[in-house]
């Protein structure tokens, strides 16, 4: 009898640790059969759960594939990896079936880490995925950065400062190795200074918790935290989506910054979304992903 309950307690532990072994992962299913996941993978050294990437390849096999680096929204103190996913089933199809690995990453939250602790984790993990690029099949030499409402934010502030070297940016100061092809830009905030809600009293204002004072008072720290500061006619170039109807970030941000980047030289495209709220499928449409398509055609081959 002992020595069948012992044998009992061994198989419950197998089927445990099995059970632990599989994926968690809500959107491994809106990407096509045959997608080859690595997820969770810890990109700074340490046991944050923020400070965690997944990878996912396309089915077809290849020496290495391109990358698009996939930066979540969620006013920098909501969301994880998997956010925007479910309603850009379509744009995902699309990445994996044209042979382009995605990387999606988390961040730390403003509410325990103000700014700049996000847009170092992002220079972090993307260092991460440059340094690890022959592990994973990646080729280091094209990345693109995708990023939705406060990831735009982030992809935009990454991509525009990638070559200024701010060494608040990046942890312990060290500058990144890697350059950055392509920012595919979702109605992301581009300067504080104008941005809706930047003069909301409220403490719990995103934007103040993220700055950790408001933009208002604290004009240094807006402009500091704005991706239209780090404009020069070296940066990459973008394309730039917004929704005509967006009641979180004025429409007026993308358009300024499109012409920002226009009057620097740097190439760029912009998308008003006719009728289109702050997120949601109506971004998974055919015309855009038509654009995407060209400028990953681009700069990306």
């Amino acid at each position: 009898m002992k020595k069948a309950f012992f044998y009992f307690i061994f198989l419950f532990a197998i089927l445990i640790n099995a059970a632990k072994a599989q994926s968690v992962n809500p959107k491994k299913d809106n990407f096509p059969k045959g997608t080859v996941l690595y997820e969770n993978i810890p990109y700074a050294n340490d046991t944050l759960k923020k400070h965690l990437l997944d990878i996912y390849l396309p089915a077809v096999k290849k020496l290495s594939y391109p990358l698009i680096v996939w930066i979540h929204g969620g006013a920098w103190m909501l969301n994880d990896k998997y956010a925007d996913m479910g309603y850009m089933t379509n744009t995902i199809k699309l990445f994996m079936d044209k042979g382009y690995a995605v990387a999606s990453v988390d961040y730390r939250y403003s509410t325990t880490a103000p700014f700049p602790a996000q847009i170092q984790d992002c220079n972090q993990a993307i260092e991460f995925l440059y340094e690890n690029a022959a592990q994973y099949n990646i080729d280091d030499s094209r990345i693109a950065l995708i990023g939705f409402s406060a990831g735009g934010h982030l992809a935009s502030l990454l991509g525009l400062s990638n070559n200024n070297h701010v060494k608040a940016f990046y942890p312990k100061g060290k500058g990144p190795k890697f350059k950055v092809s392509l920012v595919l830009d979702f109605y992301g905030p581009s300067d504080f200074s104008t941005l809706k809600g930047n003069d909301n009293k409220d403490p719990k204002n995103p934007i103040t918790l993220l700055l950790g004072a408001m933009a208002t008072e604290r004009p240094d720290l807006a402009k500091r935290a704005s991706p239209v500061t780090y404009i020069d006619k070296n940066d990459p170039p973008f394309l730039i989506v917004q929704g005509e109807k967006d009641e979180s970030v004025n429409p007026d941000q993308s358009v300024f910054l499109s012409a920002r980047l226009k009057k620097a030289g740097v190439k760029n495209d912009l998308i008003i979304v006719p009728g289109a709220p702050h997120y949601g499928p109506m971004f998974d449409a055919d015309f855009i992903r038509a654009r995407i398509l060209d400028f990953l055609n681009e700069y990306m081959k």
